[in-house]
C-alpha cells in the first residue's frame, strides 16, 4: 500500500500535520490518481464506524457485556453489503503496490529491499500496540475491571491485527501475482476466484474448516489484481465496470440464495456459513461488485478530490491510516474502562433499544474524539524514518511475514485473556511475540541512544 509520505518527525512537529498535509496538497503532482488515496481513506473510515456501531456494549450485574447486533438485527444484513469494504481496501493495495513494484524493478531495487520498506510502513505500528496489551491486560484485571471487560476488549483489540496478516501476505506475493497478471491478464484474475470457490468447497462440504483459511489467500490476492486491471486500463471503459459490478452481484446473490452461505458479509454465526472467518468465496464476489460501483464513480469521485479542502483531508487520514485502523478498538476499550470505572455511565441501555440507538451519535463522538487522541501519540510510528541498512536477502523479510501471522494466529487462539477453572488468567506475554518476530526478522529495530528505530 503507497501512502503519503510526511516530512521527518521533527519538521511535523515544528508545522503541524495540517500544514504540513495542506503544503504537500499544494505540492500534488498532476498525474497522481487522487481517487486511489480517497478510497483507501474512506474505506478504512467506513470499517471503524462499522465496528464501533456493530458492538452492542452494556453493562449488567458490574460486568461488561458484549451483544452482537448482527446476529441480533438479521434486518441489517444486507447493510453489510456497504459496509464491509475490506475489498475496496485491496483494490486499492493492488494499483499502488503495482506502482510501487514496478518502480522499485526500474529503479534496480531487489525484492528483499522492497518488501522491508512495505513492512516497516505497515507493521511497525503493531508494535506500540502490542506492548500496550502487554501491560494494559494485567493492568486491568489487577483493579478489577472484570473477566467481561478483558475478554470483550482483549478479543476485540486483536481483530484488525488479522487482516493487516492477510494484507501483508498479499504484498509478500506481489511480484508472482503482478507477473500472474502481465502474463496471463484476466485468466489470473479468473484462476483466483477458482481457486477460492474450490476451497470453499472441499472447506465446506468436506467439514474441513482449516481448509477455508487458504481464502485469506486466494480471495484478497484475486481482488488485489483487480487494482492491477485497474492501473493497467483494463477497466477503463463503463461497461467493463458495469459489466463487473454486474457480475459480482449476480454471483453473490446466487451464492447466498441458493448456497449455504448468510447474507451478513461481516461474521455472523446462526444464519448461514460465516463469510468472514474465514474468508469466503462471497468476498470475492463482493469485491467484484465494489469494484465495479467505485471505478463508476470515479469521474465523481475525482472531481470530489479536485478540491483543496478535501484532497487535504485525505492526505490527512491517510499519513496515520494504519494507526487510526490498528488502534480504534483499543480507543473503544479505553472508553470502555473509564465508563467501568464510573459505575458503568452510559452503557446501561439494552441493545437495540430505542434509548440505545438515539445514544449512538454521543457513542461515536466519544469514541472518535478517545481514538484522535490515541493517534495523536501514537501517530508517529507510522512515519519511520529512513533506513541506512542494506537490503536484505528476501529470505529474512519473507520469513518476518510468516512469522507474524503465526504470532498472530497464536495470539488470536489462544487469547490474551484465557478462561481457566475458577477464573482467567492475563497471558501478557503473547503479545511480545509478534514484537519480537518483527525485531527478529529485521523489520523494527531496537532503539539506540540517539538513533531511535
Amino acid at each position: 500500500m503507497t501512502t503519503t509520505a510526511l516530512p521527518r518527525p521533527g519538521t511535523r512537529r515544528r508545522t503541524g500535520l495540517l500544514a504540513t498535509a495542506a503544503a504537500m496538497a499544494d505540492a500534488t503532482p498532476a498525474d497522481r490518481n487522487r481517487v486511489v488515496d480517497l478510497l483507501r481513506a474512506a474505506s478504512i473510515l467506513v470499517v471503524v464506524t462499522g465496528h464501533w456501531l456493530m458492538a452492542g456494549m452494556r453493562v449488567e450485574d458490574g460486568q461488561l457485556v458484549r451483544d452482537d447486533v448482527l446476529e441480533m438485527a438479521a434486518w441489517l444484513h444486507p447493510l453489510t453489503w456497504v459496509l464491509q469494504v475490506m475489498p475496496v481496501f485491496f483494490l486499492v493495495g493492488g494499483y499502488a503496490n503495482a506502482l510501487s513494484w514496478r518502480s522499485a524493478r526500474s529503479r534496480g531495487e531487489t525484492y528483499g529491499g522492497w518488501l522491508r520498506a512495505r513492512l516497516r510502513r505497515l507493521t511497525l505500528p503493531v508494535v506500540p500496540l502490542m506492548l500496550f496489551w502487554a501491560a494494559f491486560a494485567p493492568l486491568a484485571s489487577a483493579v478489577g475491571l472484570g473477566d467481561g471487560f478483558l475478554r470483550t476488549t482483549t478479543a476485540a483489540a486483536l481483530v484488525p491485527t488479522w487482516f493487516l496478516a492477510a494484507y501483508v501476505v498479499v504484498v509478500a506475493l506481489v511480484p508472482v501475482t503482478l507477473a500472474a497478471w502481465e502474463r496471463l491478464r484476466w485468466l489470473s484474475v479468473g484462476a483466483a476466484l477458482g481457486a477460492a470457490a474450490l476451497t470453499d468447497l472441499v472447506s465446506i462440504a468436506g467439514d474441513l474448516p482449516a481448509v477455508g483459511f487458504l481464502n485469506y489467500v486466494f480471495v484478497w490476492a484475486g481482488v488485489h489484481q483487480l487494482g492491477y486491471a485497474w492501473l493497467d486500463g483494463a477497466l477503463d471503459s463503463r461497461a467493463r465496470r458495469g459489466g463487473l459490478a454486474a457480475l459480482g452481484a449476480v454471483v453473490l446473490v446466487a451464492l447466498v440464495v441458493w448456497g449455504p452461505y448468510a447474507v451478513s458479509m461481516v461474521g455472523v454465526t446462526e444464519h448461514g456459513v460465516n463469510n468472514a472467518y474465514p474468508t469466503r468465496v462471497t468476498l470475492f464476489a463482493l469485491g467484484l461488485l465494489q469494484a465495479g460501483v467505485v471505478l463508476l464513480a470515479e469521474p465523481l469521485l475525482r472531481a470530489l478530490v479536485a478540491h483543496r479542502a478535501a484532497w487535504t483531508a485525505v492526505i490527512v487520514v491517510n499519513a496515520r491510516i494504519m494507526t487510526l485502523y490498528l488502534w480504534h478498538f483499543t480507543a473503544m476499550g479505553l472508553v470502555l474502562a473509564g465508563s467501568l470505572l464510573l459505575g458503568g455511565v452510559g452503557l446501561h441501555r439494552e441493545t437495540l433499544s430505542p434509548g440505545w440507538w438515539t445514544s449512538r451519535p454521543l457513542w461515536l463522538l466519544v469514541l472518535t474524539a478517545v481514538t484522535l487522541a490515541v493517534v495523536a501519540v501514537m501517530g508517529t510510528f507510522e512515519q519511520p524514518g529512513a533506513d541506512p541498512r542494506p537490503a536484505p536477502a528476501p529470505l529474512r523479510p519473507v520469513l518476518a511475514v510468516v512469522g507474524l501471522c503465526a504470532s498472530l494466529g497464536v495470539l488470536a487462539d489462544v487469547g490474551i485473556v484465557a478462561a481457566v477453572a475458577g477464573g482467567t488468567v492475563v497471558n501478557w506475554w503473547l503479545p511480545l511475540l509478534p514484537v519480537a518476530v518483527l525485531l527478529l526478522g529485521g523489520i523494527a529495530r531496537a532503539p539506540r541512544r540517539g538513533h531511535p528505530a
